[in-house]
């Protein structure tokens, strides 16, 4: 099992380290010449970026100062992001690429350094000539933006200035390196604001989504009751609590009957984060919040975590019911417990209700859906996916859960899957907004 683990983290740092080495190729590399000012400063991003990256992933995991965890955090993990759509957007521009020399060699001398260095000058003094450069010197003094000297392979006689006077005196770029600049430009402005816009939406906070769920049981006078379905929370040391105190003001905002944390509040300790999550005591429905365990509660010390939402007016829903004026509530525990010995137990939960009420099941994961079905719950509310958080992870994220979001049918039994007011990792959405979710209940025989 070590020799496993060994090789695996061996193949993810290769893997690593050679994307790394392409994006700072292309973007540091191929855009500069020589080793001048811009490369080096280039090469120390490069690298300062993936070691702040493992660094800040290493500390969260491992309980490190949390001072030192929000050190790293927020350079380590923007650089995950980041990392993740220079890669992206370099590969659009290897597409790019070919296409932009095709234009820039039709173009001719339109483009800057198109024409530099068309000749070379054999000879000297009276004997000399000049005869057009080879492409396999043109390529040689290209070199990927690399400056090479104006007459290849050491020719006695040439004069290093006669590719400028050819040129007409331009000492601008070679096309290669004007190319690679462009793209390499182009790359890196996509990704830095894809980044921007995609951090902006997590911090300015979740929009309200609202969606109606019709349940034959449920009463007539309970039609129109209002769930508030918040999750993924992750307050961190990213995320902190004035991200919950925006959480907190929408979801009161909603004037909801009922709220329902369905796990993944935390990524730390109650030491580290009990501050933080203070604002949850400001939380008002009618008939109470409730709370049920992520897989990072798991990460954070679980049983801390119970007592302190307990503590902040929050009801712990660990495999437990409780009977409403118009349905049941129930609450599982995350499959994540199971190696603690406090994983979900459907039957302790479910097993001996009245089956003519209408219940409704907390449970942080979708995959939960197939034991609610088999114990007739009528409406399953779970988080967990992020709705992939980061495009494209929503294909991934879509084939590791039976939904990624929104409402779907599994039987009789309903599942609705919010993506989540924050974020795990980069403070950082993109094609997978931020949501607290009113649940609206509609009984049909109204």
């Amino acid at each position: 099992m070590v020799v496993v683990f060994v090789l695996v983290l061996l193949v993810v740092v290769a893997v690593l380290g050679a994307l790394h080495w392409y994006e700072w190729r292309r973007l540091v590399r191929d855009t500069t010449r020589g080793a001048g000012l811009g490369r080096r400063l280039g090469t120390v991003v490069f690298v300062a970026g993936p070691v702040l990256m493992v660094t800040a992933l290493v500390a969260e995991r491992s309980g490190a100062p949390f001072w030192l965890q929000q050190t790293l955090a927020w350079p380590g993990f923007l650089w995950l992001a980041l990392f993740m759509y220079l890669g992206l957007s370099l590969l659009v521009g290897e597409v790019v690429r070919p296409l932009l020399r095709r234009f820039l060699s039709r173009r001719g001398a339109g483009a800057p350094g198109a024409a530099a260095s068309p000749a070379v000058v054999v000879g000297s003094g009276p004997h000399r000539s000049i005869r057009p450069r080879s492409d396999a010197e043109s390529a040689a003094s290209e070199g990927d933006g690399v400056d090479a000297p104006a007459a290849a392979g050491g020719r006695s006689g040439t004069s290093s200035s006669a590719g400028s006077a050819g040129a007409g005196g331009g000492a601008g770029p070679s096309r290669r390196l004007f190319v690679s600049r462009v793209v390499g430009g182009a790359a890196a402005a996509a990704a830095v604001g894809t980044v921007g816009y995609g951090t902006y939406g997590v911090l300015r906070g979740p929009s309200v989504k609202r969606v109606t769920v019709p349940l034959a049981k449920l009463p007539r006078s309970a039609h129109g009751f209002r769930i508030a379905v918040v999750s993924d929370i992750h307050l961190g040391p990213v995320l902190g609590r004035g991200f919950a105190q925006k959480v907190v003001d929408t979801i009161n905002a909603t004037q909801p009957d009922l709220i329902a944390v369905v796990g993944d509040l935390v990524d730390g300790s109650v030491k580290d984060l009990g501050p933080a999550a203070a604002p949850l005591a400001q939380l008002k429905a009618r008939h109470g919040a409730f709370f049920v365990t992520g897989n990072h509660e798991y990460f954070s010390g679980a049983e801390q975590w119970v007592e302190e939402v307990r503590r902040l007016g929050l009801r712990p829903l660990e495999n437990a019911r409780v009977e409403l004026p118009a349905f049941d509530l129930a609450g599982v525990n995350d499959v994540a417990g199971e190696s603690e010995g406090q994983g979900p137990d459907f039957a302790k939960a479910l097993g001996d209700r009245d089956t003519t009420r209408a219940s409704v099941l907390l449970a942080h994961q979708p995959v939960q859906i197939h034991d609610a079905v088999e114990h007739g719950v009528d409406l399953q509310l779970s988080g967990h996916t992020h709705g992939g958080q980061l495009w494209p992870g929503n294909f991934i994220a879509d084939l590791a859960n039976p939904t990624l979001a929104g409402l779907e049918r599994y039987g009789d039994t309903q599942l609705y899957v919010s993506r989540g007011a924050g974020a795990w990792g980069p403070p950082t959405r993109v094609g997978a907004p931020s949501d607290i979710t009113v649940v609206e209940l509609a009984s049909r025989q109204a």
